[in-house]
């Protein structure tokens, strides 16, 4: 079973020296990877509804500092060697997908081919406003956008011609280390899990049945022609963090869980013991569990 940290990017985090503790301590604890969450602005009085917490607000003020994931992710592959560098996840819809192919590529090959790019659609109607971009139909331009960057990462002088994407023989350099980067679909709706057997290479719900949500995926990907065993599921679990937690990543994985995700707010008052401990009370003993995909 593999390991992840999500919410990488927050509070003592943020910055040095508490990003690189945190960085090189889940490298030495059996972590596999770092997941950091964005969103460019926070609009004071929203009223969209945040989807993964009762209040419906997030748990963040105005002044909450939060990161550029792509720049804070750098800084993170700069003071390791191993763990990967995940969004998790990265509003596709409001970014540029060719300078986006230009920096995630840019992101991967000076890391050694580290980076997974976690994207989701966006809730946060008050946030597109202000950025200039529809809210409306941003399921089909996520989906473009996939398609676009692919494309370029694929080869040069490539084409694509789509309603939101449009353009011929461009070329992005450098290349991503191992042809392009895996893509991994974040959300917790069925559209969402559609959208990763179509296109993902991985799926991340923040939430719902997971059972379920597999299922999902697996049948879409299997009517689109793909190989639904080759998505990588990543999930957290409250129960993880409970008195069985060997057990609870015992039944993750057998709901066809590849990664377990467990929160930055675990280990925010002493990174390295604490870090080193959930290594040695539950990464080890799980190590066994899982599909191997040869990463």
């Amino acid at each position: 079973m593999k390991f992840g940290i999500a919410f990488a990017n927050v509070l003592t985090f943020t910055e040095e020296p508490g990003l690189s503790t945190l960085a090189r301590s889940a490298e030495a604890a059996g972590f596999e990877s770092l997941w950091t969450v964005e969103h460019v602005i926070y609009p004071e009085g929203y009223e969209s509804a945040y989807p993964y917490d009762p209040s419906g607000k997030m748990m963040m003020a105005t002044d909450t500092p939060l990161p550029d994931p792509l720049i804070w992710l750098a800084f993170v592959g700069a003071a390791t060697e191993r763990i990967r560098l995940a969004t998790g996840i990265l509003i596709l819809p409001q970014r540029n997908p060719l300078v986006l192919a230009k920096e995630v590529a840019t992101l991967d090959r000076l890391t050694g081919g580290r980076v997974e790019l976690g994207i989701g659609v966006g809730w946060l109607r008050e946030e597109f406003d202000a950025l200039g971009v529809p809210f409306e139909r941003r399921g089909a331009r996520t989906d473009e956008y996939i398609a676009a960057m692919r494309a370029l990462w694929d080869a040069d002088n490539a084409e694509y011609h789509g309603e939101f994407v449009d353009f011929g023989r461009a070329s992005v350099n450098p290349k991503p280390v191992h042809g392009r980067v895996p893509i991994t679909v974040g959300g917790h709706s069925r559209a969402a899990a559609e959208r990763a057997g179509r296109l993902g290479d991985g799926f991340f719900p923040g939430k719902g049945d997971i059972a379920e949500l597999v299922d999902v995926v697996r049948q879409t990907a299997a009517d689109a022609g793909r190989d639904p065993e080759a998505i990588e599921i990543t999930f957290g679990d409250e129960a993880v963090l409970g008195d069985d937690p060997v057990g609870a990543v015992e039944r993750l994985a057998a709901a066809g869980v590849d990664r377990v995700i467990v929160p930055s707010f675990l280990f925010l008052a002493d990174p390295e013991s604490a870090l080193g401990e959930f290594g040695e009370r539950v990464i080890a003993p799980t190590a066994h569990l899982g599909r191997s995909r040869g990463d």
